[in-house]
């Protein structure tokens, strides 16, 4: 089921693998005359267009700076430009689409149409993460094969790769099944456990990897989009009565209390890496990822409809894995949404993110002390909402 994070550490290096990463903090080099900052103004979910230069206020690390220059970018092209004509906007496109779902859903092959028919345009590169594998399409894909074939073409990786990449987490969930045919007690408390276990090294995120990405997409020239649409998970939990009556008939026996303890671990769920660190280097990498958390229920027969052993139930399991990439995704500038409707969520999601400001600023007392510097952007205009990256590395 959790592969595709993984993906990150496989697939994904085999492009890095020709200019090896230090797994230490990414150096990113940082032109004091050229401080880029992108960002998004909206009126309720209306992006707003009609902003001058002098409607907003820029702070570094809380000091106020002077902005030199403002660019409106829609797509690819700058409809407007005010204040210095120093600074040369980089507006070529680089989208990731990242899939970390473990059921094929119809509404996915929707937004893949959408992508291929209304947004990707000659001079576009994408990478494309399933829970199976990675692939590229190049910038002169749209030359030589028509929206529609793409978008066939993706359909069918995607299907197949979803299908192959869930088997593990289905192969464990009928394993769980057998083992606990003849109840829960205190001699299957173990093999649940095991079974627990197992799904929880599906989904384990690889901190470095995910820094070893946000160095890859830092190095592309232009604006880097990557949306993870992401579908709510469920696991097996014991329920409070089967819990109840387990500690009520093993009072005498501490190892099988400890044992029923011990599962509570995997009911509070931490992430394994560090938040702040890696919401640091994607925001100054300039990527703006946008969260699409999926909250359509897996089918039964993904459940395996035979499991249900008495004192079993599935419950939803996503909430520390929400939080984080809600975080990543804020401290990037980018937008979150939920929705049981993929294509749907797409949409409203890409079009929002297509239009967008840069400011320009010469931050002052520019220091290269490798600190990490935190930006903030006002509007003067009241009731508008501004998102942009959380800051950048000062190398």
């Amino acid at each position: 089921m959790k592969q595709s994070l993984k993906i990150i550490i496989s697939s994904l290096l085999l492009i890095l693998i020709a200019s090896p990463l230090s797994s230490q903090r990414p150096s990113h080099r940082v032109s004091v005359f050229n401080i880029e900052v992108p960002l998004r103004v909206f009126r309720g979910d209306k992006f707003i267009d009609n902003l001058t230069k002098d409607d907003f206020e820029l702070y570094d690390n809380g000091i106020k700076q002077k902005i030199e220059a403002l660019y409106l970018i829609r797509k690819t092209t700058i409809d407007k430009q005010e204040g210095s004509t120093a600074f040369h906007p980089r507006v070529a496109r680089h989208f990731v689409l990242f899939f970390e779902v473990h059921e094929y859903l119809p509404k996915l092959a929707e937004a893949v149409k959408f992508f291929f028919e209304k947004v990707f345009q000659p001079g576009d590169s994408l990478i494309v993460i399933t829970p199976l594998k990675t692939y590229r399409i190049k910038p002169t894909a749209s030359h030589r094969l028509s929206p529609e074939k793409l978008a066939s073409q993706l359909i069918n990786h995607l299907k197949k790769d979803i299908k192959i990449g869930s088997s593990e987490y289905r192969t464990i969930l009928r394993d769980l099944e057998e083992s606990l045919r003849g109840g829960i007690d205190e001699t299957t408390l173990p093999l649940f456990k095991q079974h627990l276990q197992k799904l929880e090294d599906l989904r384990q995120v690889d901190e470095d990897s995910l820094l070893r990405f946000a160095e890859f997409l830092k190095k592309k020239e232009g604006q880097k989009y990557v949306f993870l649409f992401y579908q709510k998970e469920r696991i097996p939990q014991i329920t409070p009565q089967q819990l109840n009556q387990l500690t009520s008939v093993n009072q005498d026996k501490p190892n099988i209390i400890f044992q029923i303890m011990e599962l509570f671990e995997f009911y509070r769920r931490e992430i394994a890496f560090n938040i702040n660190r890696v919401k640091q280097h994607y925001a100054d990498s300039s990527i703006s990822i946008h969260f699409l958390f999926l909250t359509k229920v897996p089918s039964p027969d993904l459940e395996v409809t035979t499991m249900r052993p008495s004192g079993l139930v599935m419950n939803e399991q996503s909430e520390d894995i929400f939080s984080a990439f809600r975080e990543i995704a804020q401290a990037t500038g980018g937008l979150v949404t939920s929705s049981a409707n993929a294509s749907a969520a797409f949409q409203q999601v890409i079009k929002a993110a297509e239009n967008y400001y840069l400011l320009y600023y010469t931050p002052n007392n520019y220091k290269p002390d490798g600190s990490f510097h935190r930006l903030k952007v006002k509007v003067k205009k009241p009731h508008l909402r501004v998102i942009h990256r959380a800051g950048y590395f000062a190398d």
